[in-house]
């Protein structure tokens, strides 16, 4: 049922002599009026009106408009037509608010969404509380942003903050385990984080600040951005590369001929490898690898490759063989790239440097010729903190592969 009208409003009468079609335009100019808390006075026009607009106000005035192209009338009169009348006897206002709804003003308008806002972020706000390695990312202002870019409204933004905090306090993932199983378990439906939604969007966002996974696009990016968190959108893409390790049948009989082997993510977390050797060296390009494996073939020491960034499968791999006893070395390119992957690196499992400090860049920045130049943005390295000022100094970059002969020699 409808709500009763304003007391002492006849409403039928009303909506004959101000609520047709053709007055619209004079309910809307009185209702931004009050909306925006100003007087109900003074002139209103109609630039071009018809012919039924005209007509319209002349029997609502019980007079001839004005002649001319446009149609103007007084606030002032239509109010006192509508009190003399007895039709609305607190005139135009009360008018409107019977034929519109009730009148709220912008500025309290205003007030009430942006309070609405605020509320619809809280959840993010208590993330910080429970997960303080979170905090720097939910009360950035450019989450806020992206919230407000995602869900449009505070009610839907309430709606994203919640089920996003659900799945931040969850992660990582440990041990990995498919994507959707996984949102299915924390929110009810195995499709809740599926490519594309508001949600998946803003989570990726709070992954990649949880993790420290680097910034890209494309699915090949989102689905290790996923992995990174131990959230799996399949477990055979995500590979990491090998050299001489040993503990299942297959790396046992790679090992023998001293050929390099691709583990999946699938093969690590059903079949993890039983031996764990005392050190376990990591490159950061296949080419060192490659060239391992044809200078030392089975009697090359144990050697894992990042190929880049590293893989959920590398990380696992890597995590396993720590975790047992094994001690990590790496070494990676001499630019900025290179420090970071160290850095994501390091962020998930502890190692030492292999040939990777400031020593060793200016070792090889003064013995070698034609370097390229460095470039990009500067990143810092935290093992050994004069590597990153000795590339500001040096400004060249040095790819692993020019080191390629002192590694060979220590694996020899």
């Amino acid at each position: 049922m409808s709500a009763p009208p304003p007391a002492g409003i006849d409403l039928e009468r009303l909506r004959r002599l101000l609520g047709a079609p053709e007055l619209a335009w004079l309910v809307e100019r009185a209702r931004r009026r009050l909306e925006r808390e100003q007087p109900l006075t003074g002139t209103v026009s109609l630039a071009t009106p018809t012919e039924a607009q005209r007509l319209a106000v002349e029997r609502l005035l019980g007079r001839t408009p004005r002649a001319g192209r446009s149609l103007a009338l007084r606030l002032d009169a239509v109010d006192e037509v509508l009190r003399r009348s007895g039709v609305s006897p607190d005139g135009l206002a009360a008018a409107v608010e019977a034929l519109t709804g009730p009148v709220v003003p912008l500025s309290r308008a205003r007030q009430n969404e942006s309070r609405a806002w605020q509320e619809a972020y809280q959840p993010l706000q208590a993330l910080s509380h429970d997960r303080p390695d979170l905090t720097a990312w939910a009360t950035d202002p450019r989450t806020e942003g992206l919230v407000r870019r995602l869900a449009r409204t505070p009610e839907a933004a309430d709606r994203l903050s919640s089920d996003a905090a659900k799945v931040l306090r969850e992660l990582p993932a440990e041990p990995a385990v498919s994507l959707p199983a996984f949102a299915a378990r924390a929110l009810g439906s195995a499709h809740a984080l599926d490519e594309g939604t508001p949600l998946a969007t803003l989570t990726l966002s709070g992954i990649r600040a949880l993790t420290g996974f680097p910034d890209g696009n494309g699915a090949a990016w989102r689905r290790d951005a996923w992995a990174s968190a131990g959230l799996l959108r399949d477990e055979l893409s995500s590979t990491v590369l090998t050299l001489n390790l040993r503990g299942t049948p297959a790396l046992d009989w790679m090992a023998e001929t001293g050929e390099p082997c691709v583990l999946t993510l699938r093969q690590l977390t059903h079949q993890r490898p039983r031996a764990t050797p005392p050190v376990v060296r990591i490159c950061e390009n296949p080419a060192v690898l490659a060239a391992a494996a044809d200078a030392h073939g089975p009697d090359c020491p144990p050697l894992v490759c990042l190929q880049g960034q590293p893989s959920t499968a590398a990380l696992t791999l890597l995590r396993h063989l720590y975790a047992d006893g094994a001690a990590l070395l790496y070494h990676g390119d001499f630019d900025w790239g290179g420090l970071r992957i160290a850095n994501v690196l390091l962020s998930h499992v502890p190692w030492r440097p292999w040939r990777f400090t400031a020593t060793d860049y200016r070792a090889r920045a003064a013995t070698a010729s034609q370097l390229p130049p460095l470039t990009g943005t500067p990143a810092a390295s935290p093992w050994d903190p004069g590597l990153a000022q000795a590339l500001s100094e040096l400004g060249v970059r040095i790819e692993e592969e020019v080191a390629l002969a002192d590694l060979l020699t220590d694996l020899a």
